[in-house]
């Protein structure tokens, strides 16, 4: 059990209630230890009060409630709504997952001494099987640090960057997940083309991915030692592996990176 007892979001939209929901099924934190505020109270109510979470109608008041703040608002927003309460976040265990926002950004408006780090989740850490990349520059102290790692670990993986690595990671971490979903709405497609139910070919594709992606992270191989091992000579993956080279699947995958780093 993690040792921050409340947990305040400014800011509640998709992220902010992936994260709110990832934390309170696995346990991390109960619903009436989250608190939240935005922009449309009775949009706010309904994503809160379903929950067991407590909304509140100024940043303010999510700010002296909660222990760990988690800055949320549109990249856009982040000076306007955090001026009037950076006082009080002083106190408090800041963390942003503002696009676009890294410390040095951060340390321009915020006042000297504010314990601040600057995230990038992704959404499966509604399910408890996130990534959040963060920033190594931070200006937490080492026991906050602790707290923050021992709280979000529970939904997700805690991957620190160099400042230069933030948007790549995030891009990779972040992005992925829709990469990921159209392969695996491609995988079940070929497989109904071929007479398979569409319930069971996603159930299976979709298992194959998390599957997939467990045994790298426990094993640390290699991933083209995983695909060689599933690659017996003249059989069956060969086969597909062969025209996946042929289309052009890793290079299209690299150039979607390159693309999203451009923009």
């Amino acid at each position: 059990m993690s040792t921050v007892k409340n947990v305040g979001f400014i800011g509640f939209g998709n992220m902010a209630q992936a994260m709110a929901e990832g934390l309170t099924e696995t346990g991390a934190v109960k619903p009436e230890q989250i608190c939240a505020c935005a922009k449309h109270w009775e949009k706010l109510k309904a994503n809160t009060e379903a929950r067991g979470y407590r909304p509140f109608s100024t940043a303010e008041e999510v700010a002296r409630e909660a222990d760990l703040v988690v800055l949320a608002v549109k990249p856009y927003l982040i000076e306007e709504v955090t001026a009037p309460v950076w006082d009080i976040l002083k106190d408090k265990i800041v963390v942003s997952v503002a696009a676009g926002w890294n410390f040095e950004k951060y340390e321009a408006i915020m006042p000297a001494g504010t314990r601040l780090i600057c995230t990038i989740p992704n959404t499966p850490v509604s399910v408890g099987e996130g990534i959040i990349v963060c920033e190594n520059r931070h200006s937490l102290t080492e026991d906050d640090y602790r707290a923050f790692e021992e709280l979000f670990s529970s939904i997700a993986v805690i991957q620190p960057v160099e400042t230069s690595q933030l948007s790549v990671a995030g891009t990779l971490s972040g992005c992925g997940p829709a990469f990921a979903s159209m392969f695996i709405e491609a995988l079940a497609d070929g497989a109904v083309k071929h007479g398979l139910p569409r319930a069971a070919a996603y159930r299976l594709a979709s298992q194959m991915i998390a599957g997939t992606g467990k045994l790298q992270l426990k094993t640390g191989a290699h991933p083209g030692a995983m695909k060689d091992a599933v690659c017996s000579p003249g059989g069956t993956t060969i086969v597909g592996v062969s025209v996946l080279e042929e289309m052009g699947f890793r290079a299209a995958v690299i150039d979607a990176i390159d693309a999203i780093e451009s923009k």
